[in-house]
């Protein structure tokens, strides 16, 4: 007669539920538990960057009427962040924020022109600080500025060529 170890199905099936269990619950049965919280915090700064596209007038007929021009500076504020943007005088030799000046490529003729955040030939924009200034507050996209910008009539004095100047625009946040 032979001997033979035979599990019933029902023995295994036992078997197999105890070996589960004490995977599932042996390993992670603990007596008690505790709680503790901790804060979790962060600081939005206010950032801001300014950025300017060419503005140019074109052709300027000495003895015809004003030249209008206009540009766009894009100033891209962190939301909530109020702004205010100031213009330089520009580059060019005696310029001032009241009368610009684009200087020709002679280094000496100069053209007299003016730049305004309200419209062509208003009032002149000015340095932080300043009375005549652009200011906003940022949303976190990019806001567009029109730069209005007026080379007036009656500069006889202007010779024949290509005359340029560079501003910088200055965003106070």
């Amino acid at each position: 007669m032979r001997n033979t170890f035979q599990l019933r199905p029902l023995s295994s099936a036992l078997i197999a539920a105890i070996t589960l269990a004490t995977a599932t619950f042996g390993a992670n049965s603990y007596a008690a538990q505790s709680t503790g919280a901790f804060a979790v915090t962060a600081s939005v700064t206010a950032s801001c960057t300014v950025s300017g596209s060419p503005l140019a007038f074109g052709d300027f007929n000495a003895l015809g009427g004003n030249v209008d021009g206009t540009s766009t500076l894009t100033a891209t504020c962190t939301n909530g962040s109020p702004y205010t943007i100031g213009r330089s005088a520009g580059t060019s030799a005696g310029a001032t924020v009241t009368t610009r000046k684009l200087t020709h490529t002679d280094a000496i003729a100069l053209l007299d022109y003016t730049l305004s955040p309200v419209a062509s030939g208003g009032t002149n924009w000015d340095l932080i600080g300043g009375t005549t200034t652009a200011a906003g507050t940022g949303s976190g996209e990019a806001q567009e500025i029109t730069v209005f910008g007026q080379i007036p009539a009656g500069q006889t004095g202007a010779i024949v060529g290509a005359y340029s100047d560079t501003i910088t625009a200055t965003i106070d946040f």
